[in-house]
């Protein structure tokens, strides 16, 4: 027996799902969320096969929540928008069903699933899933701190190193690790607010106090919160280029 949950903060939606689900006797639908909370949660207590999952949720959406799980299910998305329908099918998202969700529609991507569950051979869902949903970059970052999920406001950071398979995101209130890289971070932040200044920190502009000379023709940039980070030749014609220097 397959187990599914499905993620949506429509009831509505969550009851047309369960219709439709009711001839595949093989899956059985172990709960039912109505945010990214309640759906990471569920998550972690059923280990399900299968989620449907929405995108425009309130509190944590369906990019974010699949950010926090560190080996997720298969995931057919459900949502009323389709311009985030590349970005699934890059993460290898079994597939992707734009409301109002038609049964023919439905049940090709149960087949499409069935006949790739026996294997369990189905790819992570990648990082690149933690996008936006209301504008095209990312105006927060979110994490698991000690079991409990953080969001981090953009505007709170106060700059962003690379440390091994992790970040360490460096805020007012401390310092968070998260793995992923720097330049997938790099990718999802406004590039007018945050700079790449070296291979190893990311900073945003608002926190630069100063820029110092360092040797040959690296700088040491002073932060507003007191941090010294460097900064590479590349980082510098950046810096140069955004704040027209």
């Amino acid at each position: 027996m397959y187990k599914a949950i499905l993620i949506d903060d429509e009831p509505l939606a969550r009851q047309l799902l369960k219709a439709m689900l009711q001839p595949y006797t093989q899956v059985t639908v172990v709960a039912e969320c109505g945010d990214g909370f309640e759906g990471f949660k569920a998550i972690q207590e059923h280990n399900p096969d299968l989620i449907f999952l929405d995108i425009q949720m309130p509190r944590l959406n369906g990019f974010e929540m699949l950010e926090l799980i560190d080996s997720p299910p298969a995931v057919i998305f459900t949502t009323a928008f389709d311009e985030y329908a590349m970005k699934a099918f890059e993460t290898h998202a079994t597939d992707y069903l734009l409301k109002p969700i038609i049964k023919d529609r439905f049940d090709k991507a149960m087949q499409k699933w069935l006949q790739q569950a026996p294997t369990k051979d189905l790819a992570p869902v990648s990082p690149l899933l933690e996008q936006n949903i209301y504008e095209t970059y990312q105006h927060r970052i979110v994490v698991k701190d000690n079991g409990l999920i953080r969001i981090i406001p953009a505007q709170d950071i106060h700059y962003i190193e690379a440390n091994d398979d992790y970040i360490k995101i460096v805020t007012k209130d401390g310092s968070y690790l998260k793995k992923n890289t720097l330049s997938h971070v790099e990718q999802i932040l406004d590039p007018q607010q945050f700079v790449r200044v070296h291979r190893s920190y990311l900073v945003p502009v608002t926190q630069l106090m100063r820029i110092e000379p360092y040797e040959k023709e690296s700088h040491i940039a002073l932060l507003h919160c007191g941090a010294k980070v460097m900064v590479s030749k590349s980082g510098m014609a950046k810096l140069k280029s955004l704040l027209g220097w």
